[in-house]
């Protein structure tokens, strides 16, 4: 062989190795396809190219490339990687018979099996095979966080936190180029790239999966955690797929783009298609949901178990047909409320017989049936929500009564039905109540188990809608003092806040003070329910927003047309206070989004007309000309 063609063979090589590392695998499996051609005697090229076509996920021809390799002393190495390829066809069977071929002393064996028992659901089993492989093998950051997710998936979060925290730890202290755990406000982070170093630390799905049992914890780390991973690797599909989620209330449209770009890519994470679809039922884009379910019939039997694909359906039918839709939700309900009870039943049996671990698993299929059960059951309500049938709505949560009386969605919203029928104010307290009492008392503490520390500011944990009902329902009782008791318990908490961070915009009393100005407007006590409006939104630099002009403006609407009617009249000094507030609006709304739009409507509302300025000169306009036809 001449040394120009030796040259041309460890380039090629050299080339096929550096595609490989940096986790392009189709232009590494063009390499050594073609270096097959050259030299058809290596096997080495022959196994590096299968596995280039495995990593890339084109499994046929990955399977077809092994079966070239004829040399014994590959064997073990083949029928791994053909294990390999069935896991990732789902072919769980194939891949088993495949990993029981392979020595049983080989660590990798117990690897495997374990991947499968946990693709199987068998999590705890699946966790004391990654066990025993580390105590075998060592410390190995996949294997550690493999540990982690099984732990995660039992919902023992402890035990997945320690482990993750493991991870991270010696990731920080064994590659201090990745940066990970500086301090990065104010500085750009540059990326660190796609490396195979990055992938070995398993840095970046730990740091995923610690920011998914803060979300399920319901911890404000969520946050940061995901922020790790993007500046580790902003392309990873799972830091992607969970950024949208984390940023969809404040960043719809980006979200969607994200979850839309995921469903394009092979492979994507799981969860993604089942999420896409449930956030197009949440904004109501009934219509991209069932065109979603339409293109992408191969993905519903695959992404989408029984339950969620009838809830979806169910949901979508709402559009069209809500009596079709209440009958399939109706169903499903029936047959989660005849599961609820047999668990129940187990429970008590385990109870009975004083067996621990049957009871702890009972009551962890009942918490979970209890989950599918609430929103089937709110989507009911819904149906008559929006029909403003509460009555029926009331009907439809207390035959929920028997399983549903201790959680918390179920309570809230009981209370939401029961303050919109206007004659059950003293009953809608009684639920809103306990919701917001647990969070008076105002004293520090931490909890160890879930590593969250809660500061001062208990009450404005409560949404603010909360606490303008439950203000609104003790003045409707005539309980005025405990109105009072608990606004200043909340303006308390505000001037904490003010003082800890001045910058900071809060909007509790804010919106109390509205909703209580709204329901004196509603009585037809304009003068103090404006003058109460007004006195809101001071100051306007921290007070005006979106949802503060919202139930301001219905106001003014109010007033103004009982105005026009001549059904009102009002004094002049309190018509001058009118216009003084909205030229306040003027100055202050100019950065103020009037409405927030829908994500992916294609129609958008002009920019210089979406902003509180516009709408106020416009509300000063028709105070100005209702005067002077009363005049």
């Amino acid at each position: 062989m001449s040394s120009q063609a030796i040259e041309s063979r460890a380039a090629l090589s050299l080339l096929a190795y550096c595609y490989f590392q940096i986790q392009e695998f189709s232009n590494a499996a063009d390499c050594y396809e073609q270096l097959i051609q050259i030299h058809p005697e290596v096997d080495d090229y022959k196994l590096y190219h299968a596995q280039s076509l495995y990593k890339a996920c084109m499994y046929s021809e990955a399977m077809k490339a092994t079966f070239l390799i004829d040399n014994p002393a590959y064997q073990t190495k083949v029928l791994k990687l053909q294990a390999a390829i069935k896991y990732g066809e789902e072919d769980l069977s194939g891949a088993k018979s495949l990993v029981e071929q392979q020595p049983s002393e080989d660590p990798d064996t117990e690897i495997n099996l374990g991947c499968l028992l946990y693709k199987e659901g068998h999590y705890e089993d699946a966790c004391k095979k990654f066990t025993t492989a580390m105590q075998v093998v060592g410390y190995k950051p996949d294997l550690t966080y493999n540990i982690a997710l099984c732990y995660y998936s039992m919902k023992q979060y402890a035990p997945a936190l320690k482990y993750i925290a493991e991870i991270i730890e010696r990731g920080i202290r064994e590659h201090p180029e990745l940066s990970v755990g500086m301090t990065t406000e104010g500085i750009d982070v540059r990326s660190v790239g796609n490396t195979l170093v990055l992938h070995e630390t398993a840095l970046i799905e730990a740091f995923n999966l610690k920011g998914a049992i803060e979300y399920q914890l319901k911890n404000c780390k969520f946050r940061t955690n995901l922020l790790h991973c993007v500046s580790l690797q902003e392309l990873d599909p799972v830091t992607l797929h969970n950024q949208a989620l984390m940023n969809m209330d404040s960043k719809p449209t980006e979200g969607f783009e994200k979850l839309q770009f995921l469903l394009q890519q092979n492979p994507f994470p799981p969860e993604t298609f089942g999420n896409l679809l449930l956030l197009y039922c949440k904004y109501e884009y009934f219509d991209l949901a069932a065109d979603v379910l339409a293109e992408n019939a191969h993905l519903t039997y695959k992404f989408l178990t029984p339950y969620l694909y009838e809830f979806l359906d169910a949901m979508i039918t709402c559009q069209t047909a809500p009596e079709e839709a209440f009958r399939k939700f109706d169903e499903m309900a029936g047959k989660l409320t005849e599961q609820l009870r047999k668990l129940t039943k187990q429970v008590q049996e385990a109870r009975h017989n004083r067996d621990d671990e049957a009871v702890k698993k009972a009551v962890n299929e009942y918490d979970d049936a209890l989950e599918k059960y609430i929103p089937v059951l709110m989507a009911q309500a819904r149906i008559y929500w929006n029909l403003e049938n509460y009555q029926m709505v009331e009907k439809i949560f207390r035959k929920s009564v028997e399983f549903c009386n201790e959680h918390d969605v179920w309570k809230l919203n009981v209370a939401h039905v029961l303050f919109m029928q206007e004659n059950k104010y003293k009953e809608a307290i009684g639920f809103y109540e306990p919701i917001v009492k647990k969070h008076y008392d105002n004293k520090p503490f931490c909890n160890i188990l879930i590593c969250r520390c809660y500061g001062i500011h208990q009450i404005l944990n409560v949404s603010a809608i909360v606490l303008a009902n439950l203000c609104v329902s003790y003045i409707m009782t005539s309980q005025n003092e405990e109105a009072e008791e608990l606004m200043r318990k909340i303006e308390k908490e505000e001037e904490q806040v003010a003082y800890d961070d001045p910058e900071k915009k809060i909007y509790h009393l804010c919106i109390v003070n509205l909703v209580i100005g709204t329901l004196y407007c509603a009585k037809g006590n304009y003068e103090f329910g404006i003058s109460r409006v007004i006195k809101s939104l001071e100051p306007y630099n921290k007070k005006l927003g979106t949802d503060t002009w919202y139930y301001a403006k219905r106001c003014f609407l109010s007033l103004l047309e009982n105005m026009a009617k001549h059904m009102i009249m009002l004094r002049d000094t309190v018509v001058q206070e009118c216009i003084q507030f909205l030229e306040h609006c003027e100055i202050y709304g100019k950065n103020v989004l009037a409405v927030i739009e829908q994500p992916l409507e294609e129609q958008r509302l002009h920019t210089g007309r979406n902003t509180v300025t516009y709408q106020a000169r416009l509300l000063k306009s028709l105070i100005y000309e209702i005067i002077g036809w009363n005049q």
